[in-house]
């Protein structure tokens, strides 16, 4: 795939009238046509009625997965996808990232012409989608709208919750004549190659009754990795953020910027490039921090990998993944910290 474009925003030069802009880094790559993250911040003004000056710095390469494509593409060719044909092999359709969205819509998009208005057959077959970003980009579906639900749930393991009470609502039954209680059709998980197992292990856990466990399959569409160039994008970026025009030559007026992280690909490459990683042991290096440079995650697995992983606790983790969310956690925590 090509190269994303490296960032272009830049704080705007600091005024008598003005405080200074704080920089928030965006580790992505902007979504087209119009990004709802740079949108946001852009509008929104922090403690002191600072502005923000959102600039990405794409973190990720994305390809699709050609096998995991022709398999998604005979499913829906065959109606194999279906909430009423007892021959289906799923029931529905499990979607946690917009690039797995992108890789369904490409499929459909190939077969549109040929297969007439009424493609991709799916009508009423469930489509549980992790959150609003994720929601908003399965409305552009073609020939939707599509029957899709818990969005409002936010990370994997509450959707998988959600789930479990929704779609078995969906196939109740009176058993197998035999006082039984059958159990659903599987659910299809369109996944990229890095992704957490907490939704097939919350869906299949051993501890729930037989006839309440939802089976998973889990298909690869997309493959992800860190962009060759990110280190260097990345260093470039916090340079400039760092060096914002002040009013006062020789003094600075960056007080905090942040760095938001929107996944677990690249959080070791962003440590480094802050000079928070040791490289002999791999974990991040206690008390290294500049005090002015701070953390936010949009959701709790980006959180939860930097803890594990590297055993960094970030600054603020989104309580929404959204634009919103987001803002409010940094908005919160910039009060905060002026009110010690």
């Amino acid at each position: 795939m090509d190269r994303p474009p490296a960032a272009s925003s830049r704080p705007p030069a600091a005024s008598s009238s003005r405080p200074a802009a704080v920089p928030v880094l965006l580790l992505k790559t902007p979504s087209t046509p119009s990004d709802s993250y740079h949108e946001t911040l852009s509008a929104a003004l922090l403690h002191g009625d600072r502005p923000l000056a959102p600039e990405f710095v794409p973190v990720m390469r994305h390809r699709f997965d050609d096998s995991g494509l022709s398999f998604l593409r005979t499913l829906l060719l065959e109606r194999r996808i279906s909430h009423a044909s007892a021959s289906a092999s799923y029931g529905g359709l499990i979607f946690t990232s917009q690039r797995a969205v992108e890789a369904f819509i490409h499929v459909v998009d190939g077969e549109r012409a040929a297969q007439g208005p009424s493609w991709p057959h799916l009508d009423g077959v469930p489509v549980y989608s992790v959150g609003p970003a994720t929601t908003r980009a399965l409305a552009a579906v073609p020939g939707g709208p599509l029957q899709v639900s818990g969005g409002h749930t936010g990370h994997g393991e509450a959707l998988a919750r959600f789930i479990l009470q929704d779609y078995a609502a969906r196939f109740q039954n009176d058993g197998d004549g035999d006082g039984q209680q059958l159990q659903p059709p599987a659910l299809l998980f369109l996944v990229g190659e890095q992704r957490r197992d907490i939704i097939p292990r919350t869906l299949t856990d051993p501890s729930l009754p037989p006839h309440r466990r939802v089976p998973v399959t889990e298909r690869v569409v997309y493959g992800t990795g860190v962009m060759e160039t990110f280190p260097d994008d990345f260093a470039q970026a916090l340079h400039l953020s760092a060096t914002t025009t002040t009013t006062n030559p020789g003094t600075p007026l960056l007080s905090s910027r942040w760095v938001v992280v929107f996944s677990p690909t690249g959080c070791d490459s962003m440590l480094r490039g802050l000079g928070l990683l040791d490289q002999d042991t791999g974990k991040a290096i206690p008390g290294r921090r500049d005090g002015q440079t701070f953390i936010a995650t949009i959701g709790p697995t980006t959180r939860d990998f930097l803890i594990e992983t590297f055993g960094f606790h970030p600054d603020v983790c989104a309580a929404t993944p959204s634009p919103e969310g987001l803002m409010e956690g940094i908005a919160e925590f910039e009060a905060r910290q002026a009110s010690q």
